[in-house]
């Protein structure tokens, strides 16, 4: 196996960021070329951890990427700059992610067409944020790419912030854009109102009886994908409350029995199948 972390290159100012205590690394995880197995060109996935902009959580990041390489899927795990740090910033990041596995995808055996990205609560509207704003000039033009260079195959959201509207998860909003809460910027980071016909397609999961992360925040988002004719599949559990990571005893919050769901677990091997439906091995050349 394949681990690496790299530090990613953004010019934050070239968006009219600050760059103070901005730092943003990608763990790599991927699989070694063998003789007897050959040239794979895997799909890989970009995993943003949730935390509310304000922390990248752990349970949200090594233990996702193992889900997925145990798959043949090899993982990147985005550890992004937080702690009030203003938009565009770990949109930047997330990006430039997606950009520096397109650029490494023969080391790391990937197909780079096949690049999907993930993201879980905050987490996922910054994955969403990748989705919606791949081809705008405020995303490309300080990382010096084209739009292709970091469009997502796929975006996989999980108990996703999406809406700065009704509903919204306040505090990730207020970490995202400032207490100033610039109207035109807060409409910016709505994403249900961002979606385009060339909006990747999507995977989403969300528990009904989320009290911290409304689960109207997927349905206002699939109902926009609908409009704009994206494909999506979604899948809506009963229970299970938020922050759930694989729902299992590996991802639960320490003395949190809460977080031990498996009716939702079953998430992570339909998000896996979703993504190895794009990928045909034995059909290529």
């Amino acid at each position: 196996m394949i681990f690496k972390q790299i530090t990613l290159s953004v010019d934050y100012e070239k968006a009219g960021l600050s760059s103070e205590g901005c730092k943003a690394t990608l763990d790599c995880y991927a699989y070694d070329v063998m003789q007897e197995t050959g040239e794979k060109k895997r799909p890989a996935v970009v995993i943003c951890p949730g935390g509310g902009y304000d922390y990248c959580s752990e349970r949200e990041a090594q233990f996702i990427a193992l889900k997925f390489l145990g798959a043949g899927i090899c993982a990147f795990v985005l550890k992004y700059s937080c702690v009030k740090k203003k938009f565009p910033t770990a949109t930047l990041e997330a990006a430039a992610a997606m950009k520096y596995v397109r650029d490494n995808a023969k080391e790391f055996d990937i197909d780079p067409e096949l690049v999907f990205i993930a993201g879980f609560s905050a987490g996922g509207h910054l994955a969403a944020s990748v989705a919606v704003f791949w081809d705008k000039d405020f995303i490309c033009k300080p990382l010096g790419c084209t739009p292709e260079d970091i469009r997502p195959a796929g975006q996989i959201l999980s108990y996703p912030v999406i809406t700065s509207g009704e509903f919204c998860h306040e505090g990730s909003i207020i970490n995202l854009i400032g207490e100033e809460q610039d109207p035109q910027l807060r409409e910016l980071v709505s994403l249900e109102k961002q979606v385009s016909g060339k909006t990747p397609r999507a995977f989403i999961w969300h528990c009904s009886d989320d009290g911290c992360v409304p689960v109207q925040n997927s349905l206002v988002y699939m109902k926009s994908l609908i409009e704009h004719g994206v494909l999506y599949e979604c899948h809506i559990y009963e229970n299970g409350g938020h922050g759930l990571g694989l729902c299992d005893f590996n991802t639960a919050s320490y003395g949190w029995e809460g977080h031990f769901q498996p009716v939702a677990a079953q998430w992570a091997d339909l998000a896996i199948d979703w993504v190895m439906r794009r990928f045909t091995p034995f059909t290529r050349p």
